[in-house]
């Protein structure tokens, strides 16, 4: 067994949540485990089981070395290799053991009790609603829906982590019992199921950054029945090996494949017509030609980013996001008196400029100007530059030097992004932009996913209500957070010119939520 190749990538991401971090103890905890995926018959004949094992392999052959794949009866036996397969496409060294008796963590799928001396989790789903237990089998329902089937997998692996991490982590109990619907986000309605058989027509929607967000969202997609229309995905980035920590659907294979095919060929067992384009938003835009947006889902990394989105005026907009302690999903219009996506993300103060965080980043604030030629001119950082930045980072240059004459964005989401400096600072010199664990990210478009659906369908929905989860704590009983209109009247959203370009798109007043159910 070994770590996956990228695991530097997943250091990174636990080094901003876990308190007193060392690279070489983290490493050392992570070799020590065995995590084990339990599931009998009742899991893996039924869809809502199938895709919690994938997710939960998915998730968890990211990080930990050791995976144990335990069939519990003959019956569930088939299931195993395919297992053992996808965890090995995403981690080509990852051990796999065929027995539970090493085991020091489980993951149960089903309605069998394993016979292991090592904490449990088991978990399963009912159509919308995610189930955790932590003393009984849940089981899987009978639907085709993929929502609570995956959210139940990123809540399984997030109590993994904080079993294994409990002492770097504050507040890091463990979930007892979980039984949400991502139908309402209502724990005290979870017994509602929601409609679980029913057309979707996306109509034309656009899914607007294809990251681990997208990921999480593409891979609920992919999975939910009698899909059809237009879906355009749309990212200019190609998936690099860094990337692999928190993507979902990346494998080995998929290093250097343009993120908006891969998304492509993730839905082409849909109904869907997926158009992909390997553009930024504003090239999208432009190119376009017609700046009607039914309907976007934004998952993007920046406030800017999403501030470009709002600007394009969409008729309506679900916007997904991780941050430092949770994550969660927003929902809005724009001419219905209720905050816009702008009214969330308004700078206050002067917010530094990107070559500026960028030369913070390398260690090198002093050099910014010269940080903003390297990124405008595209031209490969000179020798000199990357020896400057070792010198910065009190790292050997030998490891740097093969990122010479490379331009600086690669330099710097490779060296810095990726990891290296990170590996060989020995986890002293940390990214300051935020990096999700993988469970945090995937649920986080499990969750965008889920509210594309919804709406499209019709469904009752909160409006412009932000909903959120902390993966690293016990479930909350309110998740429900909603936002006030931006007060200050400096968002477009109070601008008359604004206001009157939408109702030209949309008419008078379009209203962001239906009142009719598609149940």
């Amino acid at each position: 067994m070994a770590f996956a190749n990228f695991i530097d990538r997943a250091a990174t991401a636990a080094s901003q949540v876990l308190a007193d971090f060392h690279l070489g103890d983290f490493k050392a905890a992570l070799e020590k485990q065995v995590v084990a995926v339990a599931f009998d018959h009742q899991a893996a004949s039924c869809a809502e089981g199938q895709a919690t094992l994938d997710l939960a392999v998915r998730l968890l052959a990211r990080l930990y070395p050791v995976l144990a794949i335990l069939p519990l009866d003959s019956a569930a036996s088939s299931q195993a290799q395919a297992l053992e397969r996808l965890a090995k496409s995403i981690n080509p060294k990852v051990g796999i053991r065929r027995s539970g008796k090493s085991a020091t963590v489980c993951v149960v799928a089903g309605v069998t009790r394993p016979s292991l001396r090592c904490p449990i989790f088991f978990v399963g789903s009912d159509g919308w609603a995610a189930k955790l237990s932590r003393t009984d089998p849940v089981g899987s329902g009978p639907s085709l829906l993929p929502y609570g089937a995956g959210a139940a997998s990123c809540f399984g692996a997030a109590n993994v982590f904080r079993t294994i991490f409990a002492a770097q982590l504050t507040g890091a109990e463990l979930d007892e019992t979980i039984d949400l619907s991502l139908c309402s986000y209502d724990k005290t309605k979870a017994g509602e199921p929601g409609p679980i058989d029913f057309p979707v027509d996306l109509g034309e929607t656009h899914l607007v950054g294809l990251g681990a967000i997208g990921h999480g969202s593409l891979w609920a997609l992919a999975r939910q029945p009698d899909l059809k229309g237009r879906l355009h995905v749309i990212d200019h980035e190609a998936i690099e090996l860094s990337n692999l920590q928190r993507y979902a659907l990346a494998g080995q294979a998929e290093i250097g494949m343009s993120k908006a095919v891969l998304a492509a060929t993730a839905l082409r067992s849909t109904a869907l017509e997926v158009e992909a384009h390997p553009l930024t938003w504003a090239e999208y835009v432009a190119r376009r030609g017609n700046w009607v947006f039914d309907q976007v889902g934004v998952a993007l990394d920046t406030a800017a980013d999403r501030l470009a989105v709002q600007g394009a005026l969409p008729r309506w907009i679900a916007n997904a996001w991780t941050q430092e302690h949770d994550l969660g999903i927003s929902r809005h219009g724009f001419d219905d008196g209720q905050a816009c996506l702008c009214c969330m993300y308004l700078p206050s103060g002067k917010s530094k400029d990107e070559h500026q965080l960028i030369a913070e980043e390398l260690g090198i604030p002093e050099a910014h100007e010269q940080v903003k030629t390297l990124l405008q001119t595209n031209a490969g950082v000179p020798n000199d530059f990357v020896v400057r930045v070792a010198t910065a980072m009190a790292v050997p240059f030998e490891p740097l030097a093969p990122f010479v004459g490379q331009p600086l964005r690669s330099f710097y989401q490779q060296a810095i992004c990726g990891g290296l400096v990170f590996q060989l600072s020995e986890g002293s010199r940390r990214v300051r932009t935020v990096v999700p664990m993988a469970f945090q990210s995937v649920l986080a478009g499990i969750m965008l996913a889920a509210d594309l659906v919804k709406h499209s369908a019709g469904f009752p929905m909160s409006p412009t209500t932000s909903t959120r989860v902390n993966l690293l704590r016990p479930l909350g009983s309110h998740l429900h957070d909603p936002k006030a209109k931006d007060s200050s009247g400096r968002c477009i959203c109070s601008d008359d010119d604004f206001i009157a370009a939408y109702r030209r798109k949309y008419g008078e007043r379009v209203d962001q939520v239906s009142d009719v159910s598609a149940a």
